[in-house]
């Protein structure tokens, strides 16, 4: 606890975006179920890609589209742009321009770029897009991190730069024939191209994503499996991941042990404890060797954790398939009180159907992106605890672009991030590729 203390101070004050000082105090008195009135932008309908003239998505009233950044597209060196668009982040450019840093979830194969690059028999990593926030028209885009393997998610820091995970531990040796050990993360500045030097302090586990307190400069981390740790990594400089630091992970003060996937209450604050994990980075490994060391020490337990987002104050962090009924969870991690509760709790994959990437909307409501079994959408979970679907995907294609053909309609979506300016939500069809760029009438009572 007294390690923690001396990291509460004001960090990085030039970095990130302003979240609006949201609270969701009443999702604790509301039932998950439902909401009995209608909530949200209203129905959803057709809206024709401004870019393709192609209806691939269903959307509110008022609210329009363009795409870019498919699978197949010209990268500013000649190169197609790799498939598997994933976790993103977007950050301000020169001018109206933003830039968006995007993974790509390739396990296997040649690496798609040749700089920079960590392992040349990993097929994953990053591209880097510009788009103009004012003219709705997307610029230079370039490989800005190659070799790297499943990069699923990952986030943004406050100094301008997105971590990218890799969501696999395999290595040298393995099916895939890997040339370097994986499982780390790698950072990759939003101005131009990544270090191919892993994080090797933060860990090296099956990886999904991360999120960074701007009062501290901890970094929170996610791990993707049925018996999955929440963790935190305490930088030995803040701001420079670089140099080292020790890797945590969460316990429950009250409740050693704790398995938390099923039969809990919303809203319910419980303490929480940090225990050190001695060895982040064990040769040999196996899945679950960092959190194994963690659960010797009593360390809690959760469901498939994937999204995580800072905002508000607070680290938002998505277990896929926790819950009684198996469809989702939203946890609420309060740093500076070192406590944690349930958000939300899906009950039926109709109300919110697995949710995997997260973000805090600039007006300090949660966008959901899901990866269900059925069709899936993007959601908006109000501050006041309410949640509404805002965008359904509609995705079907006849060789329309860059000869990809097929129903698309049961992909993820994922990479949820607002523009700086809060006007454009950007989000990824992880088949076959896709980015959306969404502007609307945006309320500040929705997300």
């Amino acid at each position: 606890m007294k390690a923690n203390h001396l990291y509460r101070r004001r960090f990085l004050a030039m970095g990130g975006g302003a979240f609006a000082a949201a609270s969701f105090h009443a999702l604790a008195c509301r039932s998950s179920g439902p909401p009995t009135d209608p909530v949200g932008y209203g129905p959803l309908r057709p809206v024709r890609d401004e870019t393709t003239g192609l209806e691939l998505l269903h959307l509110p009233p008022g609210f329009r589209y363009l795409t870019f950044g498919w699978t197949g597209d010209p990268l500013d060196d000649g190169s197609p742009t790799p498939g598997a668009h994933d976790g993103m982040a977007a950050f301000a450019g020169a001018g109206s321009r933003v830039r968006l840093v995007r993974n790509h979830e390739i396990r296997a194969g040649k690496a798609f770029a040749g700089e920079p690059v960590y392992d040349g028999q990993a097929g994953g990593g990053t591209t880097t897009i510009e788009f103009d926030a004012s003219s709705g028209a997307a610029g230079s885009a370039w490989p800005s991190l190659a070799g790297t393997a499943v990069n699923c998610a990952g986030g943004p820091t406050p100094w301008g730069s997105w971590l990218s995970c890799e969501e696999t531990v395999d290595g040298p040796g393995g099916e895939h024939g890997f040339g370097l050990a994986h499982g780390y993360v790698f950072e990759v500045p939003a101005d131009g191209i990544g270090s191919p030097e892993p994080y090797r302090a933060m860990g090296r586990f099956v990886h999904e994503a991360v999120a960074v307190d701007p009062e501290s400069g901890i970094v929170y981390e996610t791990e993707d499996r049925r018996e999955a740790g929440f963790y935190r990594f305490l930088p030995d400089r803040p701001g420079r991941l670089a140099a080292g630091g020790r890797l945590e992970m969460l316990a429950l003060s009250d409740r050693s042990g704790a398995d938390t996937r099923k039969g809990q209450r919303a809203g319910i604050w419980e303490s929480v404890r940090w225990i050190p994990i001695e060895d982040p980075d064990p040769h040999p490994i196996e899945t679950g060797s960092v959190r194994a060391q963690g659960l010797r020490q009593g360390a809690a337990t959760f469901a498939r954790l994937e999204g995580t987002w800072s905002g508000n104050g607070r680290v938002y962090v998505v277990s896929t398939n926790g819950g009684d009924a198996e469809a989702g969870q939203v946890w609420e991690y309060d740093p500076a009180s070192e406590r944690i509760r349930l958000l939300f709790e899906s009950p039926a994959a109709e109300v919110l159907d697995m949710p995997d990437n997260i973000c805090v909307s600039p007006r300090g409501g949660l966008v959901l992106c899901e990866d269900g079994d059925g069709e899936d959408y993007v959601r908006g979970l109000t501050t006041d605890g309410e949640i509404f679907p805002f965008a359904k995907n509609n995705i079907v294609l006849a060789g329309n672009r860059n000869g990809l053909e097929g129903d698309f309609r049961d992909s993820e979506f994922a990479g949820a991030t607002f523009s700086p300016d809060g006007k454009w939500l950007f989000f990824n069809a992880q088949r076959p590729g896709i980015t959306f760029a969404v502007t609307g009438p945006w309320d500040d009572q929705l997300i």
